[in-house]
């Protein structure tokens, strides 16, 4: 368990001349025209964010991630005249393409989608890929067909770990929106492209604006450099490069928004940038959740007894934003993209500053003291059994209060517990497992003790143009959310997806959870009675030394 806390595939597709071959796993796609007479809905009964999608097909990059598989998943149940989605996915640790698509779609994530559209398979179709490679490693012949078929593309493929080298996040993270945006420009049907960023990706600024800046690298500059250095030596130099941001992940993504800007032209063309995205509100699960990243992390380490200080600022804005509400403000501004730019009637009117959306929490704020109150309050109500002390934990405003817990509360009890581990004749690990959890850490330090202002007006906007039926089938309002609500079904959706310890172990946990709780009360008493003895100890001797001084 404590390990588990810490811690584009595809194949080429023969495209026949005339015709479709549908089998229950597989597709054999056929020219649009063929493909749009099977798969499109009647209008009539379509809102307009669903005619939008109705006999179209979507191209998305980072389909096995988190927002991905919920982007494929709402996009097939909530679309029902989508013709196909290419999903760009790559073979992975000694699993082929087909593999990695079964594990896709075996998820729970799923369930709802299966029992709607049972046939919902037909519609995906697996593009061999990989967004580190140069033009994504899409064969000529998988080129072709996207560039026939797709109108509308979710370039979501990033890689998302802070702490990323420099080395590899450029390739997937700068140089792939690049080939994103060529793939775009050879698409005679694009109506819209969407690429996802990070509301953080100007991190530098107080003040956030739903504009592209100018960037911390010029892009072609930053490539060159990564082909012509060698790794050891650009990490050294990778702390100067950084600059004012805090980690390579936000600088790629600064760097990426000003490709898109530049390479764009006249593209329908739009940048989304989400805020801290953690797991889903309503649906199609409630709490569901595949990642440790930022509060999620924190959450499960407090949640299981490992984690018990943070260095962060209570009081400050937590700016998380539930998963499927992210993916349908997604999927709502791909529609308001291309309603953009059909508007436009010149070019120099199509070639102005793209959109940018910032899908922030600022109309439903929330304090990270809020977040880790009702997540200590919902924790006790879903205790999980695999739970190694009892909850104890804290944001500290102080740096220098915060250290003294991690020496106290982290570093001396793993330097305790793997010292009896050798005497045992046992392998020690949690001071190993406290070196990672404290890098990760840091890398939150940042955002959890620094406050941003953003605007979101942009998005608000897309809101207003919303019909009725569509604000309904896409919710996506911030200002909706019943945050205590919400927290109720995130710590059981971390317990359950995550932590892997289902609701029906419920009872046993609760038991151990009251044991826990009277070991941890009583190791209390003793450290506070060895303290006294330690104090009353001191005060003694230095009486007598008082005293024989004086004589």
């Amino acid at each position: 368990m404590v390990e588990v806390l810490l811690e584009s595939c595809g194949q080429d597709v023969a495209v026949p001349e005339n015709g479709c071959n549908l089998n229950e796993n597989t597709i054999v796609c056929s020219p649009r025209q063929e493909r749009d007479c099977h798969f499109t809905t009647d209008e009539s009964n379509l809102t307009p964010i669903q005619n939008f999608y109705n006999g179209q097909s979507v191209f998305v990059t980072g389909g096995t991630g988190f927002m991905g598989k919920l982007l494929i998943e709402k996009l097939l149940r909530e679309c029902p005249g989508i013709s196909f989605i290419y999903l760009l996915v790559r073979p992975k640790k000694g699993k082929d393409v087909h593999q990695r698509i079964e594990e896709i779609f075996d998820d729970p994530l799923f369930s709802k989608l299966k029992e709607k559209q049972p046939k919902f398979r037909h519609q995906t179709v697996a593009i061999a890929g990989d967004c580190s490679l140069p033009g994504l490693g899409i064969s000529a012949t998988d080129r072709a067909m996207i560039t026939r078929d797709v109108s509308i593309v979710f370039h979501v493929a990033a890689t998302v770990r802070f702490d990323e080298k420099m080395k590899l996040a450029v390739p997937i993270n700068v140089r792939s929106p690049k080939d994103v945006i060529d793939l775009c420009k050879e698409m005679s049907g694009l109506k819209s492209f969407v690429h996802v960023s990070t509301a953080y990706a100007n991190c530098p600024y107080t003040l956030i604006e739903e504009k592209v800046y100018d960037p911390p690298m010029e892009p072609d500059k930053l490539v060159t450099l990564m082909e012509c250095i060698d790794e050891k030596l650009l990490e050294e130099i990778t702390p100067r490069l950084l600059g004012a941001w805090p980690n390579t992940y936000t600088f790629t993504k600064a760097v990426a928004e000003n490709i898109v800007n530049k390479r764009a032209d006249d593209l329908p063309v739009g940048i989304f940038r989400p805020a801290i995205v953690i797991s889903t509100y309503r649906e199609p699960l409630r709490g569901w959740i595949d990642n440790l990243y930022g509060p999620t992390g924190v959450v499960a380490g407090a949640g299981t007894g490992i984690l018990r200080s943070i260095h962060c600022d209570g009081s400050i804005q937590a700016n998380v934003v539930p998963g499927d509400l992210t993916v349908n403000a997604l999927i709502a501004c791909a529609w308001d993209v291309a309603n953009r730019h059909r508007s436009a009637t010149t070019k120099e009117e199509k070639s102005k500053d793209i959109p940018v959306y910032n899908y922030v929490s600022k109309d439903n704020p929330i304090t990270y003291d809020q977040l880790k109150n009702m997540s200590e309050k919902y924790g006790f109500e879903f205790p999980t059994g695999k739970a190694i002390w009892y909850y104890s934990f804290r944001n500290t405003k102080y740096r220098i209060i915060h250290f003294f817990y991690v020496y106290l509360l982290h570093l001396l009890p793993a330097l305790l517990i793997d010292t009896a581990m050798l005497c045992l004749g046992k392998q020690p690990r949690m001071l190993k497992i406290y070196k990672k959890i404290h890098k990760f850490m840091d890398v939150l330090n940042y955002f959890t003790t620094k406050t941003w202002k953003f605007s979101n007006d942009n998005f608000k906007a897309v809101l207003n143009k919303m019909s009725p039926e569509d604000r309904e089938n896409f919710a996506c309002d911030i200002a909706r959310i019943d945050w205590d609500h919400y927290f109720r079904t995130y710590v059981r959706g971390v317990r359950v997806y995550l932590i892997k310890d289902p609701l029906d172990t419920l009872p046993q946990a609760r038991v151990r959870w009251q044991r826990l709780y009277w070991i941890h009360q009583a190791l209390k008493l003793i450290l506070a009675y060895g303290m006294l003895r330690i104090c009353w100890l001191t005060m003694f001797h230095l009486f007598r030394l008082c005293t024989w001084q004086s004589a």
